[in-house]
């Protein structure tokens, strides 16, 4: 069984998308594993998710949870990327639900994960992070699945990432089709998955939906470019236009980047943008968050930025047939960019 859940700037509270997270963890039997970018649940809300992952230890479930450590270099010259943004998670409070926890470093190469693998048969996954901000402020898509094949490559993933302690290689395996669903893992699929969206994009013949915070991926941008160039298939899209400014400037200053601003030009002539609060400590976290692809019907979702750093993040991504779905999150990249102005630069 598959189910997605949209979500948008304001249209939920935390207490509810809570009580679905407590809902899903509370059906644990044997195991839940935990690859979670940013953890940050204070208050009534936090409590509610901390009390399901202690109760579910209590009833005998093997829990451990692996959390991005952000790294920061020595040198306070190194800046870290606008995107996204640091965690905030406190290892300390964690350590406090009296299960396993393991930091896997992170500082330009991410465990940017945010799925839950329980008792190896469903996975909870998507774009949101476990915080306040990310609940209620942010555009995210929520899967989850019920399905042994699907949740075994996550189980699998997440063995890379807790045994070894660290980003390396992970999800360097390939997983076909299970139950309609295809998973993938970035770093260790990374390119090969840009090529396959932008493959899916090239080979659309009636629409493409994209809903993204940044698009910065040289194969899906240069594949992105000449489809809405060509006018030949209905492209429409929506991205986190302050995160988009970001990159213009980045890229004027790194000429081993420049030639990817004419490609995004053009692409944005067929985008929307949200205004976020740039980022800074302490700041709302209101972005653009939703990582979702449309071609045809077929349906690329999970925490993958179409980016070039997102190849090297630790992601995942299900690659999804299914019609009704594409119909449903097509209409629902519409919806949002109809709350956003366009972003044609021309």
């Amino acid at each position: 069984m598959l189910e997605v859940r949209t979500h948008t700037d304001g249209g939920q509270t935390a207490e509810a998308v809570a009580e679905r997270v407590v809902a899903w963890l509370g059906e644990a039997r044997a195991t839940l594993d935990l690859a979670l970018y940013d953890v940050r649940l204070p208050g009534a809300v936090g409590d509610a998710v901390a009390d399901a992952i202690r109760a579910a230890a209590a009833r005998g479930v093997r829990v451990r949870i692996a959390f991005n450590q952000d790294e920061r270099p020595p040198d306070p010259d190194v800046q870290r990327p606008f995107f996204p943004a640091p965690p905030d998670t406190e290892p300390h409070v964690l350590e406090t639900l009296g299960v396993p926890v393991k930091p896997i470093p992170g500082w330009r190469d991410l465990m940017h994960h945010k799925y839950v693998v329980r008792d190896g048969e469903a996975v909870w996954t998507g774009s949101m992070n476990w915080t306040l901000d990310s609940f209620t402020r942010q555009e995210n898509a929520v899967v989850t699945l019920a399905s042994p094949g699907v949740a075994s490559a996550f189980t699998r993933n997440f063995a890379q990432l807790w045994e070894s302690g660290r980003i390396g290689a992970s999800g360097n395996f390939d997983i076909g089709p299970v139950d309609g669903v295809r998973p993938w893992f970035c770093p260790g699929r990374g390119p090969e998955l840009s090529h396959r969206i932008a493959k899916r994009i090239g080979a659309a013949r009636r629409r493409v939906r994209i809903a993204t915070p940044l698009l910065t991926a040289g194969p899906i941008l240069g594949t992105l470019a000449e489809v809405v160039n060509e006018r030949r298939v209905d492209v429409a899209g929506v991205c986190d236009a302050t995160q988009v400014e970001q990159v213009f400037g980045q890229w004027a200053g790194n000429p081993a980047s420049r030639w990817k601003g004419p490609l995004l030009e053009r692409c944005l002539v067929a985008f929307h943008g949200k205004r976020s609060t740039p980022y800074a400590p302490g700041a709302l976290h209101d972005y653009m968050h939703a990582k979702v692809t449309v071609a045809d019907d077929t349906v690329f979702v999970g925490s993958f930025n179409l980016s070039r750093s997102g190849e090297e993040n630790a992601e995942n991504v299900l690659e999804i047939a299914d019609a009704r779905l594409a119909d449903r999150l097509a209409a629902w990249v519409d919806e949002l960019r109809l709350r956003y102005p366009p972003l044609d630069r021309r």
